[in-house]
């Protein structure tokens, strides 16, 4: 079931609702995902709780309109929190650090969280050269299987996960997010780190690193330290998408913790 909720500021966001009872577990998606690219997790994850999904703003079926600040879109995650109560939080990449960001914001809010493949601090790089590859393919993709090849290599996961993000019309199939606000987020993390809300991070917290990371190496291990109580595991032979690089080990990473954060 899709639904809308509309944020302090006036827009629409679009939510999920993936199934489940109990427990609100709120899925956070990756820069340029949705909510739906959370599927075929959110299929097991039901056993533990209710499941929701959220598009960010500018993502999904959400409207679009800056900021594109973590911190105006870590606020429209405390909103839907607040409606649905206390939650575990599991976020990928960008959602990641939502949830690390509303966790040190919202302690009230957040049960437990867990963080896939996200840093804290990317200061020095270049969101140029992302906006530059965006925009050098070759939109509308023709079909969907054009989809899966652009995104597909070298890791295929990558293709399906970009399937999802698109929506046909009659001249083809066009990216969900906009290149121009998905390039604003990145660079805001070019500019900014978020060491210092590690230390007001008071709830469990599982870090889960792919081999093949975007994060810096040796980030994670020090995110874990500077935390109350947080857990580092680091899945071999994956890449960013750690959850569809070896869904088993992921799934066992997760269920083990929130068996003993529930």
């Amino acid at each position: 079931m899709r639904r809308r909720m509309l944020t302090s500021d006036g827009l629409q966001l679009a939510v999920v609702e993936f199934g489940g009872q109990g427990t609100p577990i709120v899925v956070l998606h990756g820069l340029m995902g949705r909510a739906t690219t959370w599927w075929p997790v959110a299929q097991w994850l039901v056993a533990h709780g209710r499941v929701l999904g959220l598009d960010a703003r500018g993502h999904g079926r959400s409207e679009a309109r800056a900021p594109w600040t973590t911190e105006r879109m870590t606020a429209d995650v405390a909103e839907l929190l607040g409606e649905v109560g206390p939650a575990v939080v599991v976020g990928h990449s960008m959602g990641g650090l939502h949830g690390l960001v509303l966790a040190a914001r919202h302690p009230e809010l957040v049960r437990a969280l867990v963080v896939e493949d996200m840093g804290v601090d990317f200061r020095g790089r270049s969101a140029e050269d992302a906006q530059a590859w965006f925009g050098a393919l070759p939109q509308p993709f023709p079909s969907l299987a054009a989809v899966r090849r652009a995104f597909g290599w070298p890791r295929p996961e990558f293709g399906d996960y970009m399937a999802e993000c698109v929506e046909e019309r009659l001249d083809g199939y066009h990216l969900l997010a906009q290149v121009e606000y998905a390039t604003a987020i990145a660079a805001e993390w070019a500019e900014l780190d978020h060491w210092d809300a590690l230390a007001a991070v008071r709830c469990p917290v599982l870090l889960v690193e792919a081999e093949d990371s975007i994060v810096p190496a040796g980030q994670m291990t020090e995110m874990a330290r500077r935390m109350a109580a947080a857990d580092h595991v680091r899945i071999p032979g994956t890449g960013h998408l750690v959850q569809s690089g070896d869904p088993e080990a992921y799934r066992s990473a997760v269920e083990s913790f929130l068996s003993t954060h529930m």
